[in-house]
Order: structure tokens, then C-alpha cells, then sequence
């Protein structure tokens, strides 16, 4: 009987929340996900707040979540749950370039990253790997953030940007948006003097000057990642 038990248990599907503000998006991955054997979607919430709740209450084996959240960047997401579920899994499913957060997201305590115009194959290839304990990134990026991890390449080598914190970055891409550094700070829930010291930090890495040269290079780097985003494949995820 116990036997017949602990078979029965092995199958049990593994769980997966979907961390997404796009409804569309949520059901789309919740519809392939459903489809594939041995897994299934115990959840899907749209903000990091909803998220924390949903992981407590639910413990699934895999969060697969966007880096981008109305109420929080995913990168923070990551480290506060991992600061309350050490060993949670995490896979980041995102329309930015990899070479831009990748590395970013498995410092942070994510175990992959993958776009979300790879394609539903993929996408599976990535939470099966995931779910087993390994890492996924592409075949490209692995052997970037090998390079940079076993100290053959110095990090951030390629973009000015990609110099910032993962503090520093998202002011800048805050203040790629427009906004001003009370605004900010109430975003982030920072002082506005911290804001203030990220700001210069930015300026100092990206060697801009003026205030005026670090609001045009923010807002011209946000369009662009617009841009990219615009003209990318995101259907092919279902």
C-alpha cells in the first residue's frame, strides 16, 4: 500500500505560478503549460506584492515570471524571494534582451532567462531544465556568463549600461521614462537623497556630465529598448 502510495505521489504534476501583468500573456503560458505532461499552473498573479502572497500560500516548484511589473522590477522580485524561499526555483520569461538582464537575473537568484520569442519549445526545453536543478540561459549567453564568471572576460565589457547596479539601472530606466527624481524615489520607496547618489553614480559610469546628458541618453535607450520590444515575435511564445 505504501508503495502504491508513493507511486501515485511521484506523479503528481509539478506546480508553476506565471508572474505576468498582461492577462493575455498569462493565459497563453498557462494554456501551453497545462498541455505539457507532468506539469501545471497552480496560479498566476500580475503584481511582485500578489506574487509573494501566491508563493507562500501555494509553494509551487517553479515561478516563471516577467521582468517587468507595474509595482516592482522582476530583479527585486527575485531577491525578495529569495531572501523568504532560499530554494525556490525561478525562470524569467522576458521580452528584453538577455545580454542585458541575464546575467543580472542569475545574480540576483534566478536559475534562467529565456525571451519570450523563442517559442513555446523552448520555453519547455527551459522550465524542464529549471525544474531539474540546472541552469538555463542560451547557448550564446552561457558561454558569455561562463567567461565572465570564471573571470576570462571583465564584466559588462560591451555596454556602458550594463556597468550600473541593478539599483542604478532601474533608476535609469526610470529616468529613460521621464520621471523626476521625487517621482522616483516614491516608486522605488527610496529618499530623494538616495535617488539623488544613484543618479551621480550614473553619470560618473556612463561619463556624462550634466543632468540634461543623463535624461536624452536614458530616454534614447528606453526607445530603443522600445523599439526592440515593438518589432520582436511575441506570438510565437503559444
Amino acid at each position: 500500500m505504501t508503495a502504491k502510495r508513493n507511486s501515485r505521489a511521484s506523479r503528481s504534476p509539478q506546480k508553476i505560478l506565471i508572474v505576468d501583468d498582461h492577462p493575455m500573456m498569462r493565459e497563453g503560458l498557462a494554456q501551453l503549460i497545462s498541455n505539457e505532461p507532468g506539469l501545471a499552473v497552480c496560479g498566476q498573479s500580475e503584481t511582485a506584492f500578489q506574487a509573494m502572497d501566491a508563493i507562500a500560500a501555494l509553494k509551487p516548484d517553479l515561478v516563471l515570471l516577467d521582468i517587468t511589473l507595474p509595482d516592482k522590477s522582476g530583479l527585486e522580485l527575485i531577491k525578495d524571494i529569495k531572501a523568504m524561499h532560499a530554494d525556490q526555483a525561478m525562470l524569467v520569461i522576458s521580452m528584453h534582451d538577455e545580454e542585458l538582464y541575464a546575467e543580472r537575473v542569475l545574480r540576483a537568484g534566478g536559475r534562467g532567462y529565456i525571451m519570450k520569442q523563442e517559442g513555446g519549445k523552448k520555453l519547455m526545453q527551459a522550465i524542464r531544465q529549471v525544474l531539474s536543478g540546472q541552469i538555463y540561459v542560451s547557448e550564446k549567453m552561457s558561454a558569455t556568463i561562463l567567461e565572465i564568471f570564471s573571470g576570462r572576460r571583465s564584466e559588462h565589457h560591451d555596454s556602458p549600461v550594463a556597468q550600473l547596479t541593478d539599483r542604478e539601472f532601474e533608476v535609469f530606466q526610470l529616468v529613460g521614462t521621464g520621471k523626476g527624481t521625487r517621482e522616483i524615489a516614491e516608486h522605488l520607496h527610496l529618499s530623494v537623497k538616495t535617488v539623488e547618489v544613484h543618479r551621480a553614480n550614473i553619470k560618473q559610469k556612463l561619463k556624462l556630465k550634466t543632468a540634461p546628458e543623463l535624461i536624452r541618453f536614458a530616454v534614447r535607450w528606453v526607445e530603443g529598448q522600445d523599439m526592440d520590444i515593438r518589432v520582436s515575435t511575441m506570438p510565437t511564445v503559444f
